[in-house]
Protein backbone atom coordinates (compact mmCIF):
# COMPACT_ATOMS: atom_id res chain seq x y z
CA UNK A 1 0.00 0.00 0.00
CA UNK A 2 1.27 3.38 -0.30
CA UNK A 3 2.18 6.35 1.64
CA UNK A 4 -0.44 8.57 -0.51
CA UNK A 5 -3.26 5.56 -0.24
CA UNK A 6 -2.26 5.46 3.56
CA UNK A 7 -2.68 9.29 3.76
CA UNK A 8 -6.13 9.58 2.18
CA UNK A 9 -8.75 8.96 5.25
CA UNK A 10 -12.44 10.37 5.45
CA UNK A 11 -13.01 14.11 6.69
CA UNK A 12 -16.16 12.58 9.08
CA UNK A 13 -15.29 9.35 10.40
CA UNK A 14 -11.21 8.95 9.74
CA UNK A 15 -11.54 5.59 8.05
CA UNK A 16 -8.72 4.91 5.63
CA UNK A 17 -9.41 4.62 1.73
CA UNK A 18 -8.50 0.96 2.48
CA UNK A 19 -11.18 0.26 5.08
CA UNK A 20 -13.73 1.44 2.96
CA UNK A 21 -15.41 0.44 -1.14
CA UNK A 22 -14.69 4.29 -2.48
CA UNK A 23 -14.22 7.80 -1.35
CA UNK A 24 -15.38 10.90 -3.01
CA UNK A 25 -12.75 13.31 -3.31
CA UNK A 26 -13.36 17.13 -2.59
CA UNK A 27 -10.65 20.02 -2.46
CA UNK A 28 -8.66 18.85 0.58
CA UNK A 29 -11.91 17.01 1.81
CA UNK A 30 -12.43 13.43 1.76
CA UNK A 31 -15.81 11.31 2.44
CA UNK A 32 -16.63 7.97 2.27
CA UNK A 33 -19.43 6.04 1.29
CA UNK A 34 -20.55 4.69 4.40
CA UNK A 35 -20.36 8.35 5.61
CA UNK A 36 -22.58 9.38 2.93
CA UNK A 37 -25.31 6.19 3.29
CA UNK A 38 -25.34 7.26 6.99
CA UNK A 39 -25.82 11.07 6.00
CA UNK A 40 -28.86 9.95 3.44
CA UNK A 41 -30.64 7.74 5.80
CA UNK A 42 -30.68 11.08 7.98
CA UNK A 43 -31.89 13.70 5.29
CA UNK A 44 -34.46 11.45 4.55
CA UNK A 45 -35.87 10.60 8.03
CA UNK A 46 -35.90 13.94 8.43
CA UNK A 47 -37.61 14.61 5.10
CA UNK A 48 -40.11 12.08 6.23
CA UNK A 49 -40.66 13.86 9.67
CA UNK A 50 -41.49 17.15 8.30
CA UNK A 51 -43.56 16.23 5.75
CA UNK A 52 -45.79 14.00 8.20
CA UNK A 53 -45.80 16.62 10.79
CA UNK A 54 -47.22 18.61 7.68
CA UNK A 55 -49.94 16.12 7.07
CA UNK A 56 -50.93 14.93 10.47
CA UNK A 57 -53.12 18.04 11.08
CA UNK A 58 -54.81 17.71 7.47
CA UNK A 59 -54.94 14.02 7.57
CA UNK A 60 -56.34 13.27 10.87
CA UNK A 61 -58.90 16.12 12.74
CA UNK A 62 -61.52 17.07 10.54
CA UNK A 63 -64.20 19.58 11.78
CA UNK A 64 -66.36 17.38 13.33
CA UNK A 65 -63.33 15.54 15.19
CA UNK A 66 -62.18 19.07 16.66
CA UNK A 67 -65.60 19.90 18.32
CA UNK A 68 -66.30 16.51 19.79
CA UNK A 69 -62.86 16.89 21.61
CA UNK A 70 -63.52 20.46 22.61
CA UNK A 71 -67.42 19.21 23.97
CA UNK A 72 -65.23 17.09 25.85
CA UNK A 73 -63.89 20.31 28.24
CA UNK A 74 -66.13 23.20 27.51
CA UNK A 75 -69.78 23.29 28.13
CA UNK A 76 -72.56 24.98 25.92
CA UNK A 77 -70.96 27.52 23.56
CA UNK A 78 -71.92 25.14 20.19
CA UNK A 79 -71.95 28.10 18.09
CA UNK A 80 -68.54 29.27 19.19
CA UNK A 81 -66.98 25.66 18.86
CA UNK A 82 -68.12 25.21 15.70
CA UNK A 83 -66.70 28.43 14.24
CA UNK A 84 -63.47 27.70 16.02
CA UNK A 85 -63.23 24.13 14.75
CA UNK A 86 -63.92 25.37 11.08
CA UNK A 87 -61.64 28.19 11.23
CA UNK A 88 -58.97 26.37 12.87
CA UNK A 89 -58.84 23.71 10.24
CA UNK A 90 -59.02 25.85 7.19
CA UNK A 91 -56.05 27.80 8.78
CA UNK A 92 -53.85 24.96 9.59
CA UNK A 93 -55.28 23.47 5.46
CA UNK A 94 -53.93 26.35 4.60
CA UNK A 95 -50.52 25.78 5.43
CA UNK A 96 -50.05 22.28 5.48
CA UNK A 97 -50.81 22.41 1.62
CA UNK A 98 -48.39 24.88 -0.14
CA UNK A 99 -48.73 22.97 -3.48
CA UNK A 100 -52.82 24.36 -3.21
CA UNK A 101 -51.13 28.07 -3.05
CA UNK A 102 -49.59 27.90 -5.75
CA UNK A 103 -52.05 26.52 -8.24
CA UNK A 104 -53.51 28.18 -11.50
CA UNK A 105 -56.46 29.87 -10.61
CA UNK A 106 -54.31 32.82 -8.20
CA UNK A 107 -56.81 32.51 -5.36
CA UNK A 108 -54.39 33.12 -2.67
CA UNK A 109 -56.42 31.86 0.71
CA UNK A 110 -55.72 34.43 3.42
CA UNK A 111 -55.81 34.01 7.14
CA UNK A 112 -58.72 34.36 9.62
CA UNK A 113 -58.07 35.80 12.78
CA UNK A 114 -60.53 35.24 15.70
CA UNK A 115 -62.21 37.50 18.15
CA UNK A 116 -64.29 35.75 20.92
CA UNK A 117 -66.83 37.68 22.62
CA UNK A 118 -68.97 36.73 25.85
CA UNK A 119 -69.36 37.41 29.02
CA UNK A 120 -66.50 36.35 32.02
CA UNK A 121 -66.08 32.71 32.90
CA UNK A 122 -68.27 31.63 29.79
CA UNK A 123 -65.00 29.98 28.71
CA UNK A 124 -62.85 31.82 26.22
CA UNK A 125 -59.53 31.47 27.33
CA UNK A 126 -60.40 27.44 28.01
CA UNK A 127 -61.39 27.46 23.91
CA UNK A 128 -58.45 28.54 22.94
CA UNK A 129 -56.01 26.51 25.27
CA UNK A 130 -58.15 23.23 24.31
CA UNK A 131 -57.44 23.96 20.88
CA UNK A 132 -53.76 24.73 21.20
CA UNK A 133 -54.01 21.18 22.98
CA UNK A 134 -55.62 19.40 20.46
CA UNK A 135 -53.53 20.50 17.04
CA UNK A 136 -50.08 20.27 19.27
CA UNK A 137 -48.89 23.79 18.13
CA UNK A 138 -47.31 25.86 20.73
CA UNK A 139 -49.66 28.70 22.52
CA UNK A 140 -49.20 31.71 24.84
CA UNK A 141 -51.62 33.56 26.40
CA UNK A 142 -51.11 37.37 26.30
CA UNK A 143 -52.47 39.88 28.37
CA UNK A 144 -54.10 43.20 26.03
CA UNK A 145 -53.82 45.43 29.42
CA UNK A 146 -49.81 45.43 30.14
CA UNK A 147 -48.76 46.56 26.28
CA UNK A 148 -48.41 49.91 24.97
CA UNK A 149 -47.25 51.74 21.99
CA UNK A 150 -43.75 51.35 21.08
CA UNK A 151 -41.40 53.76 23.39
CA UNK A 152 -43.56 53.98 26.08
CA UNK A 153 -43.33 52.37 30.14
CA UNK A 154 -44.89 48.59 29.36
CA UNK A 155 -44.69 45.95 26.81
CA UNK A 156 -44.16 46.58 23.12
CA UNK A 157 -46.54 44.43 21.20
CA UNK A 158 -43.71 42.56 19.62
CA UNK A 159 -43.21 40.49 23.39
CA UNK A 160 -46.63 38.95 22.76
CA UNK A 161 -44.09 36.97 19.53
CA UNK A 162 -41.36 36.23 22.82
CA UNK A 163 -43.88 34.09 24.93
CA UNK A 164 -44.82 32.36 21.76
CA UNK A 165 -41.18 31.50 20.84
CA UNK A 166 -40.41 30.69 24.27
CA UNK A 167 -43.41 28.07 24.16
CA UNK A 168 -41.90 26.45 20.97
CA UNK A 169 -38.93 26.38 22.63
CA UNK A 170 -36.84 28.83 20.74
CA UNK A 171 -38.11 26.51 17.84
CA UNK A 172 -38.73 28.96 14.69
CA UNK A 173 -40.46 27.18 12.44
CA UNK A 174 -42.63 25.31 15.23
CA UNK A 175 -43.49 29.13 16.38
CA UNK A 176 -44.05 30.12 13.28
CA UNK A 177 -47.17 27.88 13.41
CA UNK A 178 -48.48 28.63 16.37
CA UNK A 179 -51.90 30.07 18.25
CA UNK A 180 -51.59 33.36 20.43
CA UNK A 181 -54.97 33.99 22.72
CA UNK A 182 -54.88 37.81 23.20
CA UNK A 183 -57.04 38.57 26.75
CA UNK A 184 -58.68 41.60 27.75
CA UNK A 185 -58.41 42.88 23.99
CA UNK A 186 -61.56 45.29 25.16
CA UNK A 187 -59.70 47.29 27.57
CA UNK A 188 -57.50 48.57 24.59
CA UNK A 189 -60.29 50.32 23.10
CA UNK A 190 -60.74 53.72 22.76
CA UNK A 191 -63.27 55.42 24.53
CA UNK A 192 -65.37 56.01 21.50
CA UNK A 193 -65.60 55.03 17.95
CA UNK A 194 -64.81 58.70 16.99
CA UNK A 195 -60.51 58.88 16.26
CA UNK A 196 -58.89 60.33 19.40
CA UNK A 197 -57.09 63.83 19.22
CA UNK A 198 -54.37 62.72 21.90
CA UNK A 199 -52.28 60.31 21.67
CA UNK A 200 -53.79 57.13 23.67
CA UNK A 201 -51.14 54.94 23.74
CA UNK A 202 -52.00 51.83 25.97
CA UNK A 203 -55.22 52.08 23.72
CA UNK A 204 -55.63 53.54 20.11
CA UNK A 205 -51.95 52.78 20.00
CA UNK A 206 -51.82 49.25 20.93
CA UNK A 207 -54.55 48.51 18.24
CA UNK A 208 -52.06 50.41 15.63
CA UNK A 209 -49.84 48.16 16.39
CA UNK A 210 -51.05 44.74 16.36
CA UNK A 211 -52.49 45.65 12.97
CA UNK A 212 -49.17 44.20 11.09
CA UNK A 213 -48.79 41.33 13.58
CA UNK A 214 -52.32 40.33 13.03
CA UNK A 215 -52.39 40.71 9.02
CA UNK A 216 -49.34 39.13 8.61
CA UNK A 217 -45.40 40.62 8.98
CA UNK A 218 -41.83 40.28 9.43
CA UNK A 219 -41.29 41.16 12.85
CA UNK A 220 -37.87 41.47 15.13
CA UNK A 221 -38.36 39.80 18.53
CA UNK A 222 -35.99 40.14 21.50
CA UNK A 223 -35.50 36.20 22.03
CA UNK A 224 -35.80 36.51 25.82
CA UNK A 225 -38.40 38.96 26.19
CA UNK A 226 -38.31 42.82 27.60
CA UNK A 227 -37.62 46.33 25.72
CA UNK A 228 -36.03 46.13 22.59
CA UNK A 229 -32.53 48.46 22.72
CA UNK A 230 -30.13 48.61 19.46
CA UNK A 231 -27.16 46.67 21.29
CA UNK A 232 -29.28 43.34 21.43
CA UNK A 233 -29.91 40.84 18.57
CA UNK A 234 -33.05 40.05 17.22
CA UNK A 235 -34.78 36.81 15.92
CA UNK A 236 -37.11 37.38 12.70
CA UNK A 237 -40.39 35.57 13.18
CA UNK A 238 -42.79 36.09 10.43
CA UNK A 239 -46.64 36.14 11.59
CA UNK A 240 -47.85 35.04 8.57
CA UNK A 241 -48.75 31.68 9.56
CA UNK A 242 -49.57 32.35 13.49
CA UNK A 243 -53.34 32.25 14.54
CA UNK A 244 -54.58 35.22 16.71
CA UNK A 245 -57.26 34.58 19.09
CA UNK A 246 -58.48 37.53 20.39
CA UNK A 247 -60.63 37.08 23.82
CA UNK A 248 -62.43 40.24 25.88
CA UNK A 249 -65.25 40.61 27.98
CA UNK A 250 -66.44 43.87 26.46
CA UNK A 251 -67.93 44.79 29.16
CA UNK A 252 -71.08 47.79 28.22
CA UNK A 253 -71.53 45.95 24.26
CA UNK A 254 -74.57 44.62 25.42
CA UNK A 255 -75.94 48.07 25.40
CA UNK A 256 -74.54 48.43 22.03
CA UNK A 257 -76.00 45.72 20.60
CA UNK A 258 -79.57 45.85 22.49
CA UNK A 259 -79.59 49.45 20.94
CA UNK A 260 -79.06 48.09 17.39
CA UNK A 261 -81.67 45.13 17.64
CA UNK A 262 -84.32 47.48 19.23
CA UNK A 263 -86.65 49.42 16.90
CA UNK A 264 -88.93 52.00 17.68
CA UNK A 265 -91.88 53.98 15.99
CA UNK A 266 -93.25 57.53 16.96
CA UNK A 267 -95.72 60.14 15.87
CA UNK A 268 -99.22 61.97 16.81
CA UNK A 269 -100.86 58.87 17.09
CA UNK A 270 -98.21 56.45 17.34
CA UNK A 271 -96.10 55.42 20.32
CA UNK A 272 -94.16 52.07 20.30
CA UNK A 273 -90.93 50.96 21.43
CA UNK A 274 -89.86 47.44 20.66
CA UNK A 275 -86.96 46.99 23.16
CA UNK A 276 -84.39 44.03 22.63
CA UNK A 277 -83.17 43.10 26.39
CA UNK A 278 -79.56 43.71 27.17
CA UNK A 279 -79.63 41.29 30.10
CA UNK A 280 -80.36 37.83 27.20
CA UNK A 281 -77.35 35.75 27.90
CA UNK A 282 -77.44 35.12 24.06
CA UNK A 283 -77.01 38.68 23.16
CA UNK A 284 -73.24 38.80 22.36
CA UNK A 285 -74.18 36.04 19.52
CA UNK A 286 -75.85 39.01 17.80
CA UNK A 287 -73.00 41.09 17.69
CA UNK A 288 -71.99 43.18 13.89
CA UNK A 289 -68.40 44.73 13.06
CA UNK A 290 -70.60 48.20 13.66
CA UNK A 291 -70.86 47.14 17.48
CA UNK A 292 -67.21 46.74 18.27
CA UNK A 293 -66.22 50.10 15.99
CA UNK A 294 -69.08 51.80 18.43
CA UNK A 295 -67.67 49.97 21.81
CA UNK A 296 -64.29 52.00 20.40
CA UNK A 297 -62.42 48.95 17.99
CA UNK A 298 -61.06 51.00 15.55
CA UNK A 299 -61.72 49.68 11.61
CA UNK A 300 -58.51 48.70 10.61
CA UNK A 301 -58.29 45.89 13.85
CA UNK A 302 -61.91 44.76 13.12
CA UNK A 303 -60.87 43.82 9.23
CA UNK A 304 -57.87 41.69 10.66
CA UNK A 305 -60.47 39.70 12.63
CA UNK A 306 -63.28 38.80 9.96
CA UNK A 307 -64.25 36.07 12.66
CA UNK A 308 -66.10 37.04 15.11
CA UNK A 309 -68.17 34.65 17.55
CA UNK A 310 -70.16 35.89 20.49
CA UNK A 311 -70.33 33.45 23.94
CA UNK A 312 -73.38 32.57 25.69
CA UNK A 313 -73.71 33.53 29.54
CA UNK A 314 -73.72 30.19 31.18
CA UNK A 315 -76.92 29.23 32.58
CA UNK A 316 -77.26 27.35 36.20
CA UNK A 317 -77.56 24.30 34.34
CA UNK A 318 -74.54 24.44 32.10
CA UNK A 319 -72.43 25.54 35.36
CA UNK A 320 -73.68 22.43 37.06
CA UNK A 321 -72.26 20.70 34.28
CA UNK A 322 -69.50 21.94 34.23
CA UNK A 323 -69.01 21.17 37.81
CA UNK A 324 -69.32 16.99 37.07
CA UNK A 325 -68.97 16.38 33.63
CA UNK A 326 -66.15 17.86 31.81
CA UNK A 327 -62.72 15.49 31.58
CA UNK A 328 -61.01 17.85 33.81
CA UNK A 329 -64.09 19.09 36.09
CA UNK A 330 -63.76 20.27 39.64
CA UNK A 331 -65.85 17.56 41.03
CA UNK A 332 -63.44 14.59 39.26
CA UNK A 333 -60.44 16.74 40.43
CA UNK A 334 -61.18 16.37 44.02
CA UNK A 335 -62.59 12.74 43.75
CA UNK A 336 -59.03 11.91 42.81
CA UNK A 337 -57.41 13.82 45.38
CA UNK A 338 -59.89 12.21 47.57
CA UNK A 339 -59.19 8.14 46.14
CA UNK A 340 -55.26 9.27 46.93
CA UNK A 341 -56.40 8.88 50.58
CA UNK A 342 -57.96 6.08 50.35
CA UNK A 343 -61.50 7.92 50.62
CA UNK A 344 -64.77 8.18 48.22
CA UNK A 345 -66.22 11.47 48.13
CA UNK A 346 -69.96 12.53 47.02
CA UNK A 347 -72.00 15.58 46.49
CA UNK A 348 -75.52 15.67 47.73
CA UNK A 349 -77.48 17.42 44.21
CA UNK A 350 -78.40 20.45 46.73
CA UNK A 351 -74.92 20.73 47.53
CA UNK A 352 -73.98 21.34 43.96
CA UNK A 353 -77.00 23.22 43.56
CA UNK A 354 -75.89 25.78 46.53
CA UNK A 355 -72.10 26.17 44.67
CA UNK A 356 -73.80 27.30 41.49
CA UNK A 357 -75.87 29.40 43.45
CA UNK A 358 -73.14 31.11 45.04
CA UNK A 359 -71.02 31.54 41.90
CA UNK A 360 -74.26 33.14 39.82
CA UNK A 361 -74.42 35.73 42.39
CA UNK A 362 -70.61 36.62 42.03
CA UNK A 363 -71.24 37.27 38.53
CA UNK A 364 -67.63 35.54 37.33
CA UNK A 365 -68.93 32.82 35.39
CA UNK A 366 -67.59 29.53 35.65
CA UNK A 367 -64.13 30.80 37.46
CA UNK A 368 -66.12 31.34 40.67
CA UNK A 369 -66.97 27.68 40.73
CA UNK A 370 -63.57 26.72 41.76
CA UNK A 371 -62.74 29.60 44.80
CA UNK A 372 -66.41 28.70 45.94
CA UNK A 373 -65.34 24.95 46.24
CA UNK A 374 -62.02 25.35 47.68
CA UNK A 375 -62.59 27.36 50.55
CA UNK A 376 -65.32 25.15 51.45
CA UNK A 377 -63.19 22.10 50.73
CA UNK A 378 -60.22 23.57 53.09
CA UNK A 379 -61.22 22.09 56.25
CA UNK A 380 -62.05 18.89 55.57
CA UNK A 381 -58.99 18.72 53.59
CA UNK A 382 -56.98 19.91 56.16
CA UNK A 383 -58.49 17.00 58.89
CA UNK A 384 -59.32 14.42 56.51
CA UNK A 385 -55.30 13.06 56.20
CA UNK A 386 -54.84 12.52 60.01
CA UNK A 387 -58.56 10.72 60.31
CA UNK A 388 -59.04 7.24 60.72
CA UNK A 389 -61.08 4.30 59.24
CA UNK A 390 -63.21 6.79 56.59
CA UNK A 391 -64.24 4.96 53.40
CA UNK A 392 -66.42 7.54 52.59
CA UNK A 393 -66.96 11.50 53.00
CA UNK A 394 -70.17 13.18 51.82
CA UNK A 395 -70.59 16.79 51.00
CA UNK A 396 -74.02 18.48 52.07
CA UNK A 397 -75.79 21.62 51.09
CA UNK A 398 -74.70 22.69 54.84
CA UNK A 399 -71.26 22.12 54.02
CA UNK A 400 -70.93 24.27 51.44
CA UNK A 401 -73.24 27.14 53.21
CA UNK A 402 -71.84 26.98 56.80
CA UNK A 403 -68.74 24.98 56.37
CA UNK A 404 -70.69 22.23 58.42
CA UNK A 405 -69.10 19.27 58.73
CA UNK A 406 -69.46 16.68 55.98
CA UNK A 407 -71.28 13.17 56.69
CA UNK A 408 -68.39 10.50 56.98
CA UNK A 409 -69.24 6.88 56.37
CA UNK A 410 -66.70 4.84 58.74
CA UNK A 411 -64.99 1.38 56.96
CA UNK A 412 -66.69 -1.78 58.82
CA UNK A 413 -64.49 -3.73 60.82
CA UNK A 414 -63.08 -7.04 59.45
CA UNK A 415 -64.16 -10.30 61.17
Amino acid sequence: MSDQENKIRCSFCGRSSHEVSSMVAGPNVYICDQCITDASGIVQSDLTEEKTKQQDFKNNLKPVEIKAYLDEYVIEQEDAKKTLSVAVYNHYKRISSPEFLKDDDDAEIEKSNIVLLGPTGSGKTLLARTLAGIIDVPFCIADATALTEAGYVGEDVESILSSLLQAADYDLERAERGIVYIDEVDKVARKSDNPSITRDVSGEGVQQALLKILEGTSANVPPKGGRKHPEQSFITINTKNILFICGGAFEGLNEIISRRLSSSSMGFTVDYQDKFDKDDPKIFTYVEPEDLQKYGLIPELIGRLPIISGLEELSDEAMIDILIKPKNAIIKQYKKLFRMEGVELEFEEEALKEVVRLAMNRKTGARGLRSIMERSMLEIMFTLPTMKNIERCIITKDTIVSFAPPIYKKRKASA
